[in-house]
Parts: C-alpha cells; structure tokens; sequence
C-alpha cells in the first residue's frame, strides 16, 4: 500500500509552524507507517518554488497529497478528522 503524503511548509522563524510540526509529531505515530511526512523549508530555492507553483502565500501550510488541506494552525481534532478521511 503506498503512504499518503504530507507536506509541511515552514520557515524557521514561524512560531505557528513549530506548533504544527509539534502536533504532527505529536498525532502521525498513532496511524503507523499510513503517512508519509515531508518538510518543505518555504523560504528556501526549492520551496520557494514549490511554494510559487503551488500558490502557496503563508506558512505553516499542509498539504495531503498535493492538496492544500490546513493554511494555518487546525487544532488536534481537526487535523485527526482530516486525517481520518483518508
């Protein structure tokens, strides 16, 4: 079975982007091996220009499979629902 992707974009000044990541960390080991998370530095070249292609303006933003699901901080119920729908 593949995992579904996760996709984290952040920069390293975001307070709200540890928040998420903490929550992340805290939330996916509970689903085993079902997601796959990356981390996507927005502000660096390669970010930026996912950040660009994808229409992303602000960070944190979560992405589930290339789909913007989260353009801020959910709270852990809501990210358990979305993750729950897949």
């Amino acid at each position: 079975m593949n995992k579904i992707k996760i996709e984290l974009f952040y920069t390293l000044t975001c307070p709200n982007c540890k928040i998420l990541k903490r929550l992340l960390n805290e939330v996916l080991p509970t689903y085993g091996n079902k997601f796959e998370l990356k981390q996507t530095l927005a502000n660096m070249p390669a970010g930026m220009f996912r950040t660009m292609k994808l229409g992303i303006h602000s960070v944190p933003t979560l992405l589930i499979n290339n789909e913007i699901v989260f353009r801020s901080v959910p709270t852990k119920e809501e990210l358990i629902n979305k993750l729950n729908n897949y």
